[in-house]
């Protein structure tokens, strides 16, 4: 009598998971999601000799941007295939620790949802494998490994303090401490502009939201959930079922992760998913079949609302209200394609980073996007022209004003005239070649021979205003 081989069973489970995840997204090959474009837009900057903290700001830890790196931050086919091999790898990990019914869970959940959420791979979804493994980790009794993972973690997102002490409720003890001090050294290589820009901006950005009623948009954004991810929520808490207190606090901390910030965006959720679904697998595990096969059946709840569309692009039907802005960045790049020099630099004034991934040119300034200039978050650059104060953004705006790149786009102000590119940059020696509905497009045809010294270097550090600068550069 043959006995099934264990691991080719897992093999064939992950490999049919990585047929309907390739599926999916490749009805996305020919779009970039804002989400995935940002990092894409760093990794494009590092191939070009750019460092990121010092010659470029970048508000999102290293290896989000860095990963990209792996497909020389190509858009297309490498891109959808790397996010279905990143998703395979989440499954394989729930594997492990919920079993097979894990796997597949958080892999519909992870295709099968908010485009811009699901397919990019962005700093939230890509903390859902450390979580996984700094869990596995710690539950089968390897502290070490489970610190390092978070340590890991910590340089994807900075969330990744708390999957720290998810894993201490497992291994509370000093080698998962050891483990995660073992990564902070490469932090330390980036110098004060990493803090300023990682820790310090992000916990500015957190603390100012721009929800006006933030419990009720708790108990709305979750109802939601709950609702789309009803199989794995109710698997997970059945009646009868016996929960150990890590469960439970397990959930409760990321939970925590979800309201941080208080934007609550579809995301922040992809933290409370990997209990969730984690705790359900083993409950699938353990039920008879007609009941398994109910609770499944739910699985058709984000199948039905989000496959239609899936089905549409693989059409070719692009006429979503959430692309025009992607169409529009596509018209600006296909000029900048015709017109362009593959030497000449760019610069994108507003949140419009999918025009520099895509067009692939170096920066011609030490920011990115306009966040760091206007202090105006991106959430409310459309309706908001007031900047929050004692954030340092005149003394960015000088270094700005240094810099003359070949191009400049002004991706904000047809929305908002308020905060036009021209009320902060005086754009001398540029002509307008080209208006869209969404964007001005600018080109430097009068160079004013300004210097050209666009490096972020430490001495220019502006951590509140002058308030804190000058304790982390003395003589200030």
């Amino acid at each position: 009598m043959r006995f099934p081989n264990p691991a080719r069973r897992v093999a064939k489970q992950l490999l049919l998971i990585f047929a309907v995840a390739f599926a999916v997204r490749l009805a996305h090959v020919n779009l970039l999601w804002i989400e995935e474009a940002y990092p894409m837009t760093a990794a494009i900057q590092i191939l070009h000799g750019r460092w990121p903290y010092v010659d470029f700001w970048f508000d999102k830890p290293p290896l989000s941007a860095a990963l990209y790196l792996l497909w020389g931050a190509m858009p297309g086919c490498v891109l959808r295939l790397a996010g279905a091999l990143y998703v395979t790898g989440c499954a394989g990990l729930a594997y492990r620790l919920g079993g097979r019914y894990a796997a597949w869970l958080i892999a519909i959940y992870l295709s099968f949802g908010i485009p811009s959420a699901v397919m990019a791979l962005a700093p939230d979804l890509l903390l859902v494998a450390p979580h996984l493994g700094a869990v596995w980790m710690a539950q089968s009794g390897r502290p070490w490994l489970a610190g390092l993972i978070c340590g890991v973690g910590l340089l994807i997102h900075t969330k990744a303090i708390f999957i720290l002490a998810i894993a201490l409720l497992w291994v509370p003890n000093w080698r998962t401490l050891a483990g995660f001090a073992a990564t902070l050294p490469v932090h330390a290589l980036f110098g004060p502009n990493y803090w300023q820009q990682v820790w310090w901006w992000g916990s500015v950005y957190s603390r100012d939201t721009f929800v006006t009623k933030p419990l009720a948009e708790f108990l709305r954004r979750t109802a939601n959930w709950l609702g789309f991810q009803s199989a794995a929520v109710v698997a997970a808490f059945l009646p009868g079922r016996s929960i150990e207190w890590r469960i439970y606090a397990w959930i409760g901390l990321s939970l925590m992760t979800v309201a941080m910030g208080l934007r609550f965006f579809p995301r922040y959720y992809f933290f409370l998913l990997v209990p969730i679904v984690v705790l359900a697998g083993r409950s699938l595990e353990q039920l008879q079949p007609r009941w398994r096969m109910a609770l499944l059946a739910l699985l058709l709840i984000p199948v039905i609302r989000f496959g239609p569309r899936n089905i549409q692009l693989a059409l070719g039907n692009e006429r979503w209200d959430d692309l025009a802005l992607f169409h529009d960045s596509q018209a600006i790049v296909k000029y900048l394609s015709e017109q362009g020099k593959p030497e000449d630099t760019l610069f994108v004034w507003g949140y419009r980073p999918d025009i520099d991934a895509l067009s692939r040119l170096k920066g011609g300034t030490p920011y990115l996007e306009s966040q760091p200039l206007d202090c105006i978050f991106a959430d409310r650059h459309l309706r908001e022209f007031r900047p929050m104060p004692n954030l340092g953004c005149e003394d960015r705006l000088k270094r700005f004003r240094e810099s003359e790149p070949t191009w400049m786009v002004d991706g904000l102000g047809p929305s908002n005239v308020r905060l036009r590119l021209e009320a902060y940059y005086p754009l001398k020696g540029y002509d307008l070649v080209l208006r869209t509905q969404t964007a001005y497009l600018y080109k430097l045809v009068l160079p004013q021979n300004q210097p050209l010294d666009v490096r972020l270097r430490p001495d220019a550090v502006h951590m509140v205003g002058h308030i804190i600068a000058p304790v982390l550069v003395p003589g200030r």
